[in-house]
């Protein structure tokens, strides 16, 4: 299997072809301003701290532990086991669908809590014209640390493989890319299970009209659309970002440095 930084390329190349010989906004350019930023936030923020957490539980923090949960009975091979045995399609389809879950969560703590809001305004700093693949991971190294932590090890906890992570992460990256892109997807019956940019695109309209934030899903738009967050009206919103965004910085550093000032 590649490594994860041949698959984020070879995803990321494809789905620029793809922007470039089928646009949904025609007047977006590709080369654009804040481009090397976001350059940056795709290098610094792609799944590898996703795995490293997975890599450094399975093999340091869980044997750690195995001890004292022995002694309440809680043995290495009940919880270590209970994936380890599966075969490896059943075991990245698992994780692909609770790891996803466990993020629709988080992401509506992001909105949810104003702190964590702080932190979360530097992904949606995206603005008319810059709505592409490569600000699927332009956010604050904090979110990684949230997300990554309570996703990636309770996996290793479970004994899922390394594999099965592996193409969780390459199918969340791939996602990821085509839900911000300057693609026209969503139509049809998918729409009601996978998520797309004519949806992600409303969660980040700038005109919250009902004051409540929709389209949390990340891979599946299926949470959405059971409890009640999904919204889809034919054409995109009038605007994307949010009051106040152009006082954040367009900087990289000055991204990562802005939520930690404001937070104290």
């Amino acid at each position: 299997m590649p490594s994860y930084p041949v698959v984020l390329a070879v995803l990321s190349g494809l789905v620029l072809v793809a922007e470039a010989l089928r646009p949904w906004r025609r007047s977006q350019p590709q080369l654009r301003r804040g481009l090397v930023s976001d350059l940056l936030h795709l290098v610094f923020n792609g799944h590898y701290l996703g795995l490293a957490i997975f890599f450094v539980s399975s093999k340091y923090i869980i044997p750690a532990i195995d001890g004292p949960l022995s002694t309440i009975g809680l043995h290495s091979w009940v919880y270590l086991g209970a994936a380890a045995s599966w075969p490896p399609w059943a075991q990245a389809v698992t994780a692909l669908v609770v790891l996803d879950f466990i993020q629709w969560w988080i992401h509506r703590l992001l909105h949810a809590v104003p702190w964590l809001w702080t932190f979360h305004k530097v992904h949606h700093s995206v603005v008319d014209g810059e709505m592409d693949w490569i600000v699927s991971f332009r956010f604050h190294w904090f979110e990684a640390v949230l997300y990554k932590g309570l996703q990636y090890f309770p996996m290793a906890f479970f004994g899922f493989s390394g594999e099965a992570m592996m193409v969780q992460a390459a199918i969340g990256t791939l996602v990821g890319h085509l839900n911000h892109s300057n693609l026209d997807l969503g139509h049809g019956p998918w729409r009601y299970l996978f998520n797309s940019p004519r949806m992600h695109i409303w969660h980040h309209d700038y005109d919250i009209a009902d004051g409540r934030v929709k389209n949390f899903g990340i891979v599946f738009s299926a949470w959405d659309w059971l409890f009640g967050t999904a919204h889809l009206p034919d054409q995109p919103p009038r605007a994307i970002g949010f009051e106040g965004v152009e006082r954040l910085p367009r900087q990289f550093f000055g991204r990562l440095l802005w939520p930690l000032v404001r937070a104290r």
